[in-house]
């Protein structure tokens, strides 16, 4: 084919938008993973923070289902209310000393369910 023929002339005009075209989505990419403002790296450390709350709500509702059974079992006795508060926040009388008994799981022996 010669420079003159209509074939070479649509090739090159081809040629010229394949090259536009991958020009810009090589600029486009670019700008997407490392220039703007939600990169690769901001999206990244969102995903490992996510991640760390995730794990943190987890454990505050293990939390949260442990208090609500210690609040049922010790505020509607009140011997275990005192119990509770002795072992709990080391309430005591200025001239004794508590001592908690526990057994080979280490739960306290007053606060096992009759067998």
């Amino acid at each position: 084919m010669n420079d003159t023929s209509p074939y070479s002339r649509w090739y090159r005009w081809l040629r010229l938008l394949r090259q536009f075209y991958t020009g810009s989505f090589v600029v486009w990419l670019v700008w997407i993973l490392f220039i703007d403002d939600n990169n690769v790296r901001v999206v990244w450390s969102n995903y490992q923070k996510m991640q760390e709350l995730e794990e943190e709500k987890e454990y505050y509702q293990e939390k949260i289902t442990q208090v609500k059974k210690e609040r049922d079992e010790v505020f509607g006795n009140r011997k275990l209310l005192e119990k509770w508060a002795r072992e709990k926040y080391l309430m005591r009388k200025p001239t004794e000393d508590v001592y908690v008994i526990v057994d080979e799981n280490n739960q306290p022996i007053e606060s096992r369910k009759s067998e």
